[in-house]
């Protein structure tokens, strides 16, 4: 009889043991994905439902800066960060030497330029100072947006994605780019600077309690080149449960999500693999 218990008692262990096993497989698709607080978190919190039917367990981690994310997933922190368009991407693997990639793109948004007490382009005065990131991924995207809305021409020999402040070749209201500001300063500036421009990212924008299809005083078309992508190092960019991610994302239930939230202010896009 105590033979029988014995052998019942093993048995009973090994299936523990066995549970506590599969328990850890499980744990294998565990991924932890930086994001910024708006959209980009939001976007993912409505995706996580979707991924657990697909056994996926997705940790979101919360940012408010463009520079940690990168640094993070660099450094094995992360498994991916979905905040960042393809051009800081770039840029950043340029200064930086980090060994990371984008699997594809999930949604745009349209930069805006914003102002308290300038209601129309046509009542912006010679000499106004436009407020701008100091993220220079970004100054040619702001630049080729005054210009196609006639504020500054740029030389025409330079690439419109990477054009500078020194390559404004006419500025007929000699407008006064300061790129200087760190971009979640941005909406602060807005509410306390007059008579000024101020260049804000649409994440920003949002947190701030800002519409920007109504409140920007002009903004970027929905064909910006601009996409927001999920980054991932060089490595995991055939990751099987990352690019499960990036599929859920793509998902009609996720972009119809992002265009009634956002009513237009963040612009989805499809799979361009």
């Amino acid at each position: 009889m105590k033979k029988t218990i014995n052998l019942l008692t093993i048995f009973s262990i090994v299936l523990i043991l066995s549970a506590c096993g599969n328990s850890g497989g499980e744990e294998e698709n565990e991924i932890v994905v930086g994001a910024q607080s708006v959209p980009h978190a939001e976007i993912l919190e409505e995706a996580k439902p979707i991924l657990d039917e697909e056994g996926i367990n997705l940790v979101i981690e919360p940012y408010e800066d463009y520079v940690l994310p990168n640094d993070d997933l660099a450094n094995g922190d992360l498994d991916a960060n979905f905040f960042q368009h393809i051009p800081y991407l770039e840029q950043t693997v340029e200064d930086t030497g980090y060994d990371l990639d984008y699997i594809d793109g999930i949604h745009i948004e349209p930069m805006g330029v914003y102002s308290k007490t300038i209601n129309s382009i046509d009542d912006i005065k010679e000499g106004t100072e436009v407020l701008l990131s100091n993220s220079v991924a970004d100054h040619a995207r702001i630049l080729s947006l005054f210009e196609k809305d006639g504020l500054i021409t740029l030389d025409e020999n330079v690439d419109e994605d990477s054009a500078t402040i020194d390559d404004i070749t006419d500025n007929p209201k000699d407008l006064t780019f300061i790129p200087d500001y760190d971009p979640a300063f941005l909406p602060e500036l807005y509410e306390t600077e007059e008579d000024t421009l101020v260049v804000i990212n649409t994440n920003y924008a949002i947190n701030a309690g800002l519409n920007p299809l109504e409140d920007a005083l002009f903004i970027e078309s929905e064909e910006s080149p601009y996409v927001n992508v999920i980054a991932v190092k060089v490595e995991d960019k055939d990751n099987e449960t990352l690019n499960t991610l990036v599929d859920v994302l793509h998902s009609d239930e996720i972009q119809d999500f992002i265009i009634d939230e956002y009513e237009g202010a963040i612009v989805p896009v499809g799979d361009s693999n």
